[in-house]
């Protein structure tokens, strides 16, 4: 979510930071690709927020608890739905530096477009901030990218999810009493995105060390939608047939309904499905209904919560000169049928 004329910095894990909400943090030694080095905005801040996929009921929180920081904070805010075009991505980041914004907060569609963005706001002096997924400064793969080069970013930690989901996967394939022969995962995830491969690595890291039986993992990949993942996971089922019991999780809840519509399609009871989702908002859908789903539990994650810390964080940086954090998170809750409403979930 930041960009700026300076790209070199090292990272040194380890800090707290509470901006706005409580959120955990990773602290620096210098300001990070992107960070900015210009003076403060001494008049009316002026932001753009460009979002992949802004349709989705998690984007569409995170825009709404953007819309309510900036409020508060009298910042002129332009929302920018960049749905999963890459091309798209370039053209709006230029026309936001035209219309004479402060500053970029984004969560790109693809982390290939990632150096180009980088790029265009840096020659501009226009300081950016990533949400949600990794953007690398000179890489098209943030996964293999130097932590120096690493923009910003304002999201979740993609350990600490992934581990919580495997926790409670864990927990359920126990609570179930089932046979570790007879039984599968399924992670599902969007294999060039870096926060979904930590959450999934996390993930069955997690389940190993919980669940007492070691059970054969399929990596299916997907495109992070319901529909994308039920049709991968309907072809993962084919070559499975003889396969009696299915956990399932992967990088959002979007996997994992997915992954729970091709299984429940193909004939198995609930009864034999353990989904954990990531997000809640497709999860809750299933325990609204009150008829019996495979999906059991799901992270709930607070879009509202992320982009109110972007924007909060932004305006730190160009108000008040505050250098932003290598990375900062907002917690998370797990929750099921007997919980969600409570939680505050909200069903997309």
């Amino acid at each position: 979510m930041i960009t700026s004329r300076t790209r070199g910095a090292a990272a040194v894990l380890g800090a707290a930071v509470v901006l706005g909400l409580t959120a955990c943090s990773s602290g620096q030694t210098s300001s990070p690709a992107g960070a900015g080095s210009a003076a403060p905005v001494s008049g009316k801040i002026s932001l753009t927020y460009l979002q992949k996929q802004g349709d989705q009921q998690y984007f569409i929180d995170e825009a709404e608890g953007a819309k309510a920081k900036a409020a508060e904070l009298g910042i002129d805010l332009k929302m920018v739905n960049l749905g999963s075009d890459a091309n798209k991505t370039v053209s709006e980041v230029q026309s936001a530096i035209a219309q004479k914004s402060n500053g970029l907060i984004i969560v790109v569609p693809d982390p290939a477009v990632g150096p180009q963005v980088v790029k265009t706001a840096g020659d501009a002096g226009v300081t950016l901030l990533t949400s949600d997924d990794q953007v690398c400064a000179d890489n098209p793969d943030p996964t293999t990218c130097d932590k120096s080069k690493l923009v910003p970013r304002i999201g979740f930690s993609g350990q600490q999810m992934g581990a919580e989901v495997g926790k409670r996967a864990a927990e359920e394939f126990k609570k179930a009493g089932w046979n570790a022969a007879d039984t599968r995962i399924i992670s599902a995830w969007k294999q060039d995105v870096t926060v979904c491969g930590d959450r999934v690595k996390a993930a069955k890291e997690a389940f190993s060390s919980g669940a007492g039986a070691d059970v054969k993992n399929i990596d299916v990949a997907t495109d992070n939608t319901p529909t994308g993942a039920q049709d991968k996971i309907a072809a993962t089922l084919t070559a499975n047939r003889g396969v009696k019991n299915w956990v399932i999780w992967g990088c959002n809840d979007e996997n994992v309904q997915g992954g729970v519509t091709a299984l429940q399609n193909a004939g198995l009871s609930p009864d034999n499905i353990i989904g954990v989702g990531l997000g809640a908002y497709l999860a809750c859908k299933n325990w609204g209904s009150g008829a019996p789903s495979g999906m059991k539990a799901s992270l709930f994650i607070s879009g509202r919560d992320i982009g109110a810390l972007a924007v909060q964080t932004m305006y730190d940086k160009l108000k008040n000169g505050k250098e932003m954090p290598a990375e900062a998170f907002a917690p998370t809750k797990m929750v099921d049928a007997a919980t969600w409403q409570a939680a505050g979930v909200k069903c997309s």
